[in-house]
């Protein structure tokens, strides 16, 4: 699905949300862009924004036009832009990677600028609880916490508010992230179907699979 519906009607789905709030010709850092999937997206959505990406291994090349990339591990690297650079943030399913969010945050309260929000998703504890995928997509669609080997630890939102807190930060707003469309295609439409990757992307947001938390600076 092309993002340019999501410029007209963003509340439809919680990230396309924060991303029409940044001022427009804003700065935009994602912080674990990974295949730029989503932060193309952002680029359908708002090209008027520029675009800046970090990731331990990353591809570039799939990124926005005119992104600028910078390799790193977040968890001890120090990134290259000048303090107060950025309007917003996005740490998308990044922190429950992480053995610690000390050198993250840092980051990201030096290179926003005042007023600026960051905004961090990752999987919802309920996730703990879930099934694995079926068939030929087990090992290739995280449903259950587990199934991706990477998972380090579930995100705490309490311990991690008062981090926020700590590094300086104002927590705004706190919840569950889903796209209404696709939620509501689930219990209409792919929920009588077969097991499919389109299957379970529209159940994780019927059900609320990711948390997210909002700070500003």
């Amino acid at each position: 699905m092309n993002w340019k519906i999501y410029k007209i009607l963003p509340f439809l789905d919680t990230r396309a949300k924060f991303i029409s709030e940044i001022p427009k010709f804003g700065r935009l850092l994602d912080i674990g862009s990974s295949d730029g999937g989503t932060l193309r997206h952002f680029y359908e959505m708002r090209p008027d924004l520029k675009f800046y990406a970090t990731d331990i291994e990353g591809t570039p090349e799939k990124y926005p036009p005119g992104c600028e990339f910078h390799r790193c591990d977040i968890q001890k690297d120090r990134l290259p832009w000048e303090n107060e650079t950025f309007d917003a943030i996005t740490v998308m399913h990044v922190i429950e990677h992480l053995f610690t969010y000390d050198n993250l945050l840092e980051m990201c309260y030096k290179l926003l600028k005042t007023g600026g929000k960051v905004y961090f998703e990752t999987p919802h504890p309920k996730s703990f609880v879930l099934d694995s995928p079926c068939n030929e997509l087990l090992g290739k669609f995280t449903l259950n916490f587990f199934d991706d080997s990477t998972h380090l630890q579930i995100f705490n939102l309490t311990r991690f508010a008062e981090l926020l807190k700590k590094y300086g930060f104002r927590v705004v707003k706190n919840g569950i992230s889903r796209n209404l469309i696709f939620a509501l295609f689930y219990p209409i439409f792919f929920k009588f179907l077969p097991a499919s990757r389109k299957k379970y992307i529209s159940y994780v947001h019927f059900i609320g699979w990711s948390n997210y938390i909002i700070a500003k600076k």
